[in-house]
């Protein structure tokens, strides 16, 4: 396996924490850097880490995690995904009373619980990548490294670009945030 190749399996391990990322940067209203960094580590280092899994436990727990891995990232994302609507619904309808205790609800958007639940979730189709270069001659460090810096770096510009958006849209954002991360559940499921 070359490293064309081995790049755009890693970009398209991260799409979907991309995707989470656009949807945490349009919820926030400052961006800082230790919040990018533990974003980027948490779901960079699950993309890394699941591959490693995958080619250690091969034929043991694969079978099982495909089987289920559509329901458990619908289920996590759908309930975050649920919660961000019904948030961006209130804050719409009634955004006095919002902006009350704003600085709470959107503290309580980037948990560390949060994000390991989406960061595993967003990683389970690398666990059967890592299953997959099994078949292949190839650096298992360099490739799960690769998987975890080009999905990191891909967070980083999700977050500001979901944080510019999240800007021009206002409260409207927390709604689409949660609308895209249902549909990704969504998407899991239906694979």
């Amino acid at each position: 396996m070359g490293i064309v190749e081995l790049l755009l399996i890693a970009v398209g391990l991260s799409i979907d924490a991309f995707a989470v990322s656009i949807c945490k940067g349009l919820g926030m209203k400052k961006v800082n850097l230790k919040v990018a960094v533990v974003l980027a580590l948490f779901f960079g280092g699950f993309q890394g880490l699941m591959p490693l899994l995958g080619y250690f436990l091969g034929g043991l727990a694969a079978s099982l995690i495909e089987a289920y891995a559509g329901i458990v990232t619908l289920v996590i994302l759908g309930v975050i995904g649920g919660n961000m609507v019904r948030e961006g619904a209130v804050a719409l309808r009634h955004p006095d009373e919002v902006e009350e205790h704003d600085a709470c609800v959107r503290g309580k958007r980037l948990t560390l619980a949060q994000l390991l639940f989406q960061s595993v979730a967003t990683a389970i189709d690398a666990f059967a990548v890592g299953v997959s270069l099994r078949a292949h001659a190839v650096n298992l460090a360099f490739a799960a490294g690769t998987i975890a810096v080009t999905t990191a770096l891909c967070c980083l510009v999700a977050l500001a670009i979901g944080r510019r958006l999240g800007h021009l849209l206002g409260d409207r954002a927390e709604v689409a945030g949660g609308l895209v991360l249902i549909a990704i559940g969504v998407k899991a499921l239906l694979g």
